[in-house]
């Protein structure tokens, strides 16, 4: 499967600026509102301990890439149009940003910590703007643009589940499996807020907005990315947000300008900077310029906070909210190689809990249809159909002639 993120927030928090440095692709990035019209859609890296030291070898990895003992495994990321209250009815950008939004395993919410931005993403002085608001105010934009899709045609919706009551999970999939909802989740709100024995049509608004807020959390898990962490005001924010929601979100101090300076240094051979890592390493004579940028990183972004926050952003995201798993697929158990010889080629994000069969289908329907066995490459053991995964397993999967 491929893990898919939407990078969410007003305009002007830095969403775009994340992208860049998460992608290293251009995209335009300016201090007004609306910089962003149509999605950036890009290749980001989840972060994970390689496997390739434990065994000794050096890999040559295809759809990933691995650095000094960390391989960084593909997350397809969507930078979106900025949102602003009222976007759920069409303000802005809204119905274009929140449709957008439909395929997003999870979310990553950039909020200007500073708060140097309006709600609306116009420049203020830092410490003018509270960024709590911005967290409440997009959970209600997003809740409010999944409300109007579900109370659209109610009435009737309602009625026909009520006739069909033992159908009302599937009735209710259905109707919401543009939205990238489960099924289980579907059960599993019903079950905690004790609508599956009310009938539909005697819901009231609350119960369908709550309804809603519940699936929203549990289908698009949010994680908050404190950006601008190096201006004024921020820590003083940034301390209060975790205070205030440090137990119904995860937080993660952030400054995205400091990671797409690090890594196109990087890219220019300047220095030596492993994403998410605490420090960097100049290789080449700096200008006065570049020495005091980098200067200004080391000191109150890297060792202040231990790093940039990029990368744990989508490392948080991936691990934690997702519970994904990651799994190395080789082909010779001995040499740990692909058909064509490459060591360590691929790694692959799956849920926490996916079977060896799971997972063959997950690369190929074939391998999954003729599915006989896996093999666990560290102690030789036959794997079953239903043997649940763990993470950095090395499997080899085996198929009937």
């Amino acid at each position: 499967m491929v893990v898919e993120i939407g990078v969410v927030g007003k305009p002007n928090a830095g969403k775009s600026t994340f992208f860049a440095a998460s992608t290293l692709i251009d995209v335009k990035r300016a201090p007004y509102p609306f910089t962003t019209i149509n999605p950036n859609i890009g290749i980001g890296y989840a972060k994970l301990k390689c496997v390739c030291k434990e065994f000794g070898v050096q890999d040559n990895p295809k759809n990933s890439f691995c650095i000094n003992g960390w391989r960084f495994a593909p997350v397809e990321l969507m930078d979106v149009a900025g949102l602003v209250p009222g976007a759920w009815k069409g303000r802005g950008l809204g119905n274009k940003f929140l449709d957008e939004l439909r395929r997003a395993n999870a979310l990553i919410h950039v909020i200007d910590i500073s708060g140097s931005t309006d709600v609306e993403g116009r420049p203020l002085e830092p410490g003018k703007h509270d960024p709590l608001e911005d967290v409440f105010f997009l959970e209600k934009e997003i809740d409010m643009w999944m409300f109007q899709i579900l109370q659209r045609d109610w009435d009737r919706t309602s009625r026909i589940i009520d006739i069909k009551s033992s159908e009302k999970v599937k009735e209710l999939y259905e109707r919401l499996s543009g939205l990238g909802i489960k099924i289980e989740v579907i059960e599993k709100a019903l079950q905690e807020l004790g609508l599956q024995n009310k009938k539909a049509s005697s819901w009231s608004e609350d119960d369908l907005f709550q309804f809603v807020s519940f699936i929203r959390k549990e289908s698009k898990p949010m994680l908050l990315a404190a950006n601008k962490i190096d201006l004024p005001f921020s820590e003083e924010n940034f301390n209060r947000l975790k205070k205030e929601l440090g137990d119904k979100y995860v937080i993660i101090p952030m400054s995205a300008e400091a990671e797409l300076a690090l890594r196109k240094a990087s890219k220019a051979g300047l220095i030596e900077y492993v994403p998410g890592e605490k420090s960097f390493r100049v290789i080449k004579d700096l200008t006065p310029k570049q020495e005091k940028a980098l200067n200004y990183i080391r000191e109150r972004v890297l060792e202040k906070w231990g790093s940039t926050g990029v990368q744990q952003a989508i490392d948080m995201t991936v691990f934690n909210l997702l519970n994904m798993i990651a799994i190395f697929p080789v082909e010779n158990e001995n040499k740990l190689t692909d058909h064509n010889g490459n060591v360590l080629p691929d790694v692959h994000l799956v849920p926490e809990g996916t079977t060896a069969k799971e997972f063959a289908y997950n690369i190929h329907s074939e391998l999954g249809e003729k599915f006989a066995f896996a093999i666990d490459v560290r102690n030789k053991k036959r794997l079953s159909a239903d043997y649940r995964l763990e993470h950095r397993c090395v499997i080899k999967i085996v198929i009937s002639r």
